[in-house]
């Protein structure tokens, strides 16, 4: 009867575990799929850096941002992605960017090299993240690009 109860229990775990086995999961190799997670929050398409590296110049609400693909090797995935939005001519003070940086959990706001605002967030896909995990992380990024754009006062273009 032990064993019966016992092989219940493990056949309820695999079962339970099952749809999570279904889900998509998605790396740095599958730069299409990304973007089209991107183009769920507005404009964006596929670009190259300077290095070959895959790049997204997207824009949310009239707010234009990169996503970066870092840590790339040839024929593999990239490891990180960065989004990326800065800001010229705003130049908030090193006070504000540290109430920034003290009271958010995400999105990290910095003066670049011409000391104007701008905010960064880092992903991790080295091992693949589901795609509802990937769609969140656009999710927060859109959040973070509302509050910052708020937070330094820039206004997007009509």
């Amino acid at each position: 009867m032990k064993l019966i109860r016992l092989l219940a229990a493990v056949t309820l775990g695999v079962l339970a575990a099952t749809p999570a086995l279904a889900q998509s999961i998605i790396d740095g190799s599958k730069v299409d799929e990304i973007v089209t997670i991107a183009r769920g929050y507005g404009s964006a398409t596929l670009e190259s850096q300077s290095d070959g590296n895959p790049r997204i110049a997207g824009n949310i609400k009239g707010v234009p941002y990169y996503v970066f693909f870092l840590n790339c090797a040839a024929d593999t995935a990239c490891e990180d992605i960065n989004f990326y939005a800065g800001f010229a001519d705003i130049k908030p003070t090193m006070d504000a960017l540290n109430a920034w940086n003290r009271d958010k959990r995400f999105g990290s706001a910095y003066l670049d090299a011409d000391l104007d605002a701008a905010i960064e967030y880092d992903v991790n896909l080295e091992y693949g993240v589901t795609r509802e995990n990937l769609d969140a992380a656009f999710g927060v990024w859109s959040v973070l690009l509302e509050q910052y754009t708020e937070y330094v006062g820039y206004k997007p273009a009509p």
